[in-house]
C-alpha cells in the first residue's frame, strides 16, 4: 500500500516546481455509462490518483502553494445517506482531511463560487487544458468573473501552464511502494497466463482462456484487468490488437496471450505465446528461438544510462539475423537493416514505459534525442515476429506464426530487475508445463 505521507511529498514536490505563486487544478475521472443508467466499473485518473490515493468521481484537486486556508484543497461529494444506501459510503469532507489529509475540503457543489477567489493573484494555472472540455468552460468563466473585478483590486493569472510534463516526468520514477504494487500486480498475471498454459488445448474457444485468466486476476485481488486481454490463436496470433477472442483453438495453432492485472490501480503487462497442443512444431520453434533470443539480448542492454533505443535496435538486428539465417529474408545483413526488411513481420516497438497506465506516461524523447535509462523507471520490452499469409514471398509453412514475448523491467542501481522473470518462456519449460498437465 501508498501510505498518505508518500502522496503528501508528491504533492509538496509538485508545488515547488510551479513556484509559490502557481495553483494547480485537477478533475477527477468522470462516471462513464455504459448503457440506460448503467454505468462502467469506476476507474480513477491516474494523475489525480498519484497526487491523492483518491478514489471517488466528482471531485476537483487545487493544489495552492502558500495559501492561508492551505495548500490541498479537494472538493468533492458531500456525505449522503440516500445515495450510500445504493452505493456505499462516502468520504465527505471529513474523511477527505482525515483520510486523505487534505488542508481543507467542500462540496463539490461550491468549487465554482469558490474558483475565482483561488485563482485571483496566482500568475499561472497548472492545468491539461484541452483534455477536459467541459472543464475548460468552468476554468474559463472563473477567470473571466477575476478579470471583471480588476478594478476591485484582483488580478487574473496571465498564462495557462501544462501540468503534464512536471507531474508526468515524477510519475516516471517508482517507488519502493510503487514497485512492491507493481511486482504483486505482475506476480498476478503470472499465476492466470500458467493457469492458461495448463487449461489449453485443442478444441476449446479463446474466451475460455480469456476466463481463466481473469479468474485468477480476481481470485488474488485484482478485479480488473489493465487492459483488453488478446488471446488469439492460429492467424489471430499476427493481429497485434486482436481482442474478438471468440475463434475455436485449432490442433496445431500457437496461442497469444497478452494480458495483465491492474493491482491498486497499477498495471502488469506481460506476453506469452504457447503451443495449443502442448508441443511446438519445427517451424514455431524457429520462430520462437528467434524472438526469445532478441529479448534477452534486449534485456541485457537495460541499465543506468543506455539510450532508450538501444533495446530495439538490438531486437532489430538479431530478428533481421534470424529471418535471414532461416531464409525467411534474403540478402546481406547491412542492406536488410538499412532498408527495414524486419517491419512485415515486426511492425512495433520493443516496448514502452509501465505504471498507473499500461502505456504509462513519460517522454521517450528529450531535446530531440532518446533518453537515457535511469534507476526507477519501468519498462516493458517485447519484441515480437508475425508472419500473415499474406505476407508475399514467404512459404507456407511459415504462415500464421505469430510470437510475442514480454517482460515488465525494472531499471536498478546494478542494471535491471525483470519483475516477470518466473513466468515460463523457454520452450522447454513452456512444454514441460503443458505437457504434464495434459
Amino acid at each position: 500500500m501508498i501510505k498518505m505521507a508518500e502522496y503528501a511529498n508528491r504533492r509538496k514536490k509538485l508545488m515547488r516546481k510551479i513556484g509559490h505563486k502557481g495553483i494547480v487544478i485537477l478533475p477527477a475521472a468522470k462516471e462513464v455509462y455504459r448503457n440506460g443508467d448503467a454505468t462502467y466499473p469506476y476507474r480513477q485518473n491516474s494523475d489525480f490518483y498519484y497526487l491523492t490515493g483518491f478514489h471517488e468521481p466528482d471531485a476537483v484537486l487545487v493544489m495552492v502553494p502558500e495559501h492561508k486556508q492551505g495548500e490541498f484543497i479537494l472538493f468533492n461529494r458531500i456525505r449522503d445517506r440516500e445515495h450510500e444506501i445504493w452505493d456505499g459510503v462516502r468520504a465527505g469532507q471529513e474523511g477527505a482531511v482525515n483520510d486523505y489529509h487534505a488542508d481543507a475540503a467542500y462540496p463539490i457543489a461550491e468549487f465554482n463560487n469558490m474558483l475565482p477567489e483561488l485563482l485571483a493573484e496566482r500568475d499561472a494555472i497548472y492545468y491539461p487544458l484541452g483534455t477536459h472540455p467541459d472543464f475548460d468552460k468552468q476554468l474559463l468563466q472563473a477567470i473571466n468573473k477575476v478579470r471583471g473585478k480588476v478594478r476591485n483590486g484582483m488580478q487574473p493569472p496571465l498564462a495557462f501552464m501544462d501540468i503534464t510534463l512536471s507531474l508526468h516526468e515524477m510519475r516516471l520514477f517508482k517507488s519502493d511502494a510503487e514497485i512492491a504494487l507493481m511486482q504483486k500486480a505482475v506476480d498476478i498475471t503470472g499465476l492466470a497466463h500458467v493457469r492458461a498454459m495448463k487449461k489449453c488445448q485443442p478444441g476449446i474457444y479463446e474466451y475460455e482462456l480469456e476466463a481463466e485468466l481473469e479468474y485468477e486476476f480476481k481470485r488474488h485481488g485484482a478485479r480488473f484487468c489493465a487492459y483488453s486481454s488478446i488471446v488469439g490463436a492460429g492467424k489471430n496470433t499476427c493481429t497485434l490488437h486482436y481482442v474478438d477472442n471468440d475463434q475455436m483453438i485449432a490442433d496445431g495453432d500457437l496461442v497469444l496471450i497478452d494480458a495483465g492485472a491492474e493491482y491498486k490501480n497499477y498495471a502488469a503487462d506481460i506476453t506469452r505465446t504457447f503451443p495449443a497442443n502442448g508441443k511446438f512444431s519445427a517451424e514455431q520453434k524457429d520462430i520462437y528461438e528467434i524472438v526469445l533470443a532478441s529479448q534477452l539480448a534486449a534485456i541485457k542492454t537495460i541499465k543506468p544510462g543506455t539510450a532508450w533505443e538501444k533495446a530495439q535496435d538490438v531486437i532489430v538486428k538479431v530478428i533481421t539475423q534470424g529471418l535471414l539465417d532461416l531464409g525467411i529474408l534474403k540478402g546481406k545483413l547491412d542492406m536488410l537493416l538499412e532498408k527495414k526488411a524486419w517491419l512485415p513481420f515486426y511492425m512495433h516497438k520493443s516496448g514502452h514505459w509501465l505504471g498507473l497506465d499500461v502505456h504509462d506516461v513519460g517522454r521517450y524523447q528529450v531535446d530531440g534525442k532518446w533518453r537515457s535509462l535511469q534507476t526507477g523507471m519501468a519498462l516493458t520490452v517485447e519484441p515480437g515476429i508475425y508472419i500473415s499469409a499474406d505476407i508475399p514471398g514467404v512459404k507456407d509453412r511459415w504462415h500464421n506464426i505469430g510470437v510475442r514475448i514480454e517482460d515488465d523491467v525494472l531499471v536498478t542501481d546494478k542494471g535491471c530487475k525483470v519483475l516477470s522473470e518466473k513466468i515460463p518462456k523457454t520452450i522447454a519449460d513452456i512444454e514441460t508445463l503443458m505437457q504434464a498437465n495434459a
